[in-house]
């Protein structure tokens, strides 16, 4: 037997496996044995609007559902589209919706295996392919030929939604056995990122706009594992920017993992564990309290703020590959933490909506931060804190060796006085700006001598290289503290 024989009929076997699956869970047509959970009717009230409120709008749009089921989602995208085709391969579930749903006009209904080439539509015909617990039913070749399929049909400028359950089951319904495929978000992201197609003489890709957790599971059940995508088809360019940069070269997957070997688990930023509980104290955090942490990294400190004050904590990074290992540290914990990629120049929250924001050696990435403090003072509730703690320089003009370094590296410094002037220009008072230099300098100093004498398991664990790179790096580093190029500072505000 050939090897394409021997892959047609595991293709075969898996979809019969997954059919099976569904017709075993389709007797009831109820929104619990499509939820797979008990408490669904309770969590759909939460969490379907949560998803509405994610898509782009889509009034008058062109709409392909992909794992329809009975039309849970179908009715509230009829209720704006332009049309959708609804599309299951259960032929009763499919009719429980279009029982259910059959009154918009603008709505069409098709039983279909999403896998099947006879689910064809014309090349770039669709505005938004929607889909809410499909891919995690197809084999991993089976989701990579599905999402050729999806960008081939999408338009230009148009969107790709999915949602998955990650790692591991959320509902509690008793399954005999269980066939889904509770991958990590990163297989998702990978796979759709690097998708290319070749249409019209251009090159077209797919650009993430949106991934994050399902913020319904997380307040009901203390899990980050039901998690989103937004793509959206874009002429390719050979530059994506900022987050390229930080995924591909500063933030590789193998660099985040070599910074939290040396700042600890959870943690990328200066001091790790210590300094987060050290400043963390400053902010009198109360159960229930709201907090924002701007650059959360791989969660460290969110975790630390929710599971020992009670907190409800957002942690949004532009950094796909840090939320994704965020996201994978968040299994098991059962607290408040919800993390999302996002630019905190870019994203938009209600006014007066947060206890405190938070956020560690982040800002030094971003130009202006005049207008992100003006932000952060309207976020804020009334009596709340900003903490942040952030790369400084000194007063005056720096060096060619670090001026060069601040430039390679894109940073926008200030020194620690400026940098509190900024705030209050922002209208934040009481503003503390400690400048913590003396602080920055021993921790480094135990960093490095912390990893030369655990260089043997260090090399072990990644390479002879990686350690060259990190103990070189610290010592350029504690070289730019030592001589007082390099500052670090505290500050801490309040809106009044």
């Amino acid at each position: 037997m050939d090897g394409s024989n021997e892959l047609g009929i595991e293709v075969l076997e898996e979809r019969n496996v997954q059919k099976n699956y569904w017709i075993e869970h389709s007797k009831d047509l109820t929104v619990e044995a499509m939820m797979l959970d008990s408490r669904a009717s309770d969590l759909d009230k939460e969490e379907r609007p949560e998803v509405i409120s994610l898509l782009p709008c889509f009034k008058g749009k062109s709409i392909l559902e992909l794992g329809a089921g009975i039309g849970r989602f179908t009715g509230d995208l009829a209720k704006d589209a332009g049309e959708i085709v609804a599309v299951d391969f259960i032929e009763s579930i499919i009719k429980k919706n279009e029982e259910s749903n059959g009154h918009f006009k603008n709505a069409s209904f098709k039983c279909a295996d999403v896998t099947s080439s006879d689910l064809e539509f014309e090349d770039e015909s669709l505005d938004l392919i929607f889909s809410n617990w499909l891919l995690m039913y197809l084999s991993d070749e089976e989701v990579k030929s599905v999402a050729e399929r999806m960008l081939k049909w999408l338009k230009v400028g148009g969107f790709i939604f999915f949602r998955e359950s990650c790692f591991h089951q959320s509902g509690d319904s008793k399954r005999k056995s269980n066939p889904t495929h509770y991958r990590e978000p990163r297989f998702y992201t990978k796979i759709f990122k690097e998708l290319h197609s070749d249409e019209c003489n251009a090159s077209t890709e797919l650009s993430l706009l949106t991934f994050k957790c399902i913020r319904a599971y997380v307040k009901n059940k203390k899990n980050q594992n039901q998690v989103c995508w937004l793509f959206q088809k874009v002429n390719s360019t050979s530059d994506r920017g900022f987050q390229r940069f930080l995924d591909n070269v500063q933030y590789k997957s193998n660099g985040i993992l070599r910074y939290e070997r040396v700042f600890g688990e959870g943690y990328v930023s200066t001091g790790g564990a210590e300094t987060t509980k050290e400043f963390v104290e400053k902010l009198e955090l109360k159960p229930g309290h709201k907090v924002l942490d701007v650059g959360c990294g791989i969660g460290g400190g969110d975790f630390y703020m929710a599971e020992n004050f009670d907190a409800d904590v957002i942690g949004i990074d532009l950094s796909i590959n840090m939320v994704s290992f965020a996201l994978e540290r968040a299994i098991g914990r059962k607290c408040f933490v919800e993390f999302e990629v996002a630019d905190c120049t870019l994203k938009e929250y209600p006014e007066n909506t947060f206890d405190v924001i938070y956020s560690r050696d982040t800002i030094l990435h971003i130009h202006d931060k005049l207008s992100l403090f003006k932000t952060f003072l309207k976020w804020l509730k009334p009596g709340g804190k900003v903490l942040i703690s952030d790369y400084c320089k000194k007063d005056g003009a720096p060096s060619i060796e670090f001026g060069e370094y601040i430039k390679q590296r894109g940073y926008d410094l200030h020194d620690v006085d400026a940098y509190g002037q900024l705030l209050k220009d922002a209208g934040f008072k009481h503003v503390i700006a400690e400048d913590r230099t003396n602080q920055f300098l021993d921790i480094l100093t135990k960093e490095l001598d912390s990893i030369e004498k655990d260089k043997e398991s260090f090399i072990h664990e990644f390479s002879e290289e990686d350690y060259d790179d990190i103990v070189n790096g610290w010592k350029a580093k504690l070289v730019r503290v030592a001589s007082g190029e390099q500052k670090w500072g505290l500050f801490i505000a309040k809106k009044v």
